[in-house]
């Protein structure tokens, strides 16, 4: 997982893939169910849990073909990354993790996941664990969708866009996670074909 040293290092780069649309690379196939009409993305909703008051926690809830998996998402505070660049494109980082609920099914959900970030498989046999952390990057706060994909400042809209960072070394990977605690609703959305896999393996390990 990066440190936030290494994050900053990639922060202009994914504010402006944030800015015109992170799935303008892949955005070839139809949106999928639940994406909220943007190619390449699954979405999901939301409702705010009960927390220590140092988090914030979200129980997020997708359902496809009849089948419910259900997560939890929590974050740590966001902490402004103090480089010129990140303060132009109001970046801050933290940490997150995901958290297994139980009697979740998720076969449907990694389905679709599949197809979204473009895994050339489902995952074989998966232990299955109780959290799976992550490092996040979030790129301002009160911006809109675009069609298409990506967020933009105006008009203003209720999403959070953010690139989170899983796993470790050469098992690391990438996807965008973006949230509207307004909406109630998130959404996965692919930052590269050449992470689908291990994404997906990280995930099916929660879901």
């Amino acid at each position: 997982m990066k440190s936030f040293s290494a994050i900053a290092l990639v922060v202009v780069a994914s504010a402006f893939l944030v800015a015109c649309g992170s799935s303008s690379q892949v955005a070839s196939q139809e949106p999928l169910p639940g994406s909220m009409g943007v190619p390449n993305a699954v979405g999901f909703d939301i409702e705010p849990m009960p927390s220590d008051g140092t988090t914030t926690r979200w129980l997020a809830t997708h359902t496809t073909d009849g089948k419910t998996a259900r997560f939890q998402i929590e974050f740590s505070p966001a902490k402004p990354l103090n480089d010129k660049e990140s303060q132009k494109f109001s970046v801050a980082s933290g940490t997150g993790r995901f958290i297994a609920v139980p009697g979740s099914d998720a076969s449907a959900l990694l389905a679709v996941l599949r197809r979204a970030l473009k895994a050339k498989a489902l995952p074989g046999k998966v232990r299955r664990l109780p959290e799976v952390r992550f490092t996040f990057v979030s790129f301002g706060t009160n911006q809109s969708q675009a069609p298409g994909g990506g967020f933009r400042p105006k008009p203003p809209g209720h999403w959070t866009p953010m690139k989170i960072f899983l796993g470790e070394g050469e098992q690391e990977a990438e996807v965008f996670l973006n949230i509207d605690a307004v909406g109630k609703k998130g959404q996965f959305s692919i930052k590269d074909p050449d992470y689908g896999d291990l994404v997906l393996a990280q995930l099916a390990q929660i879901l």
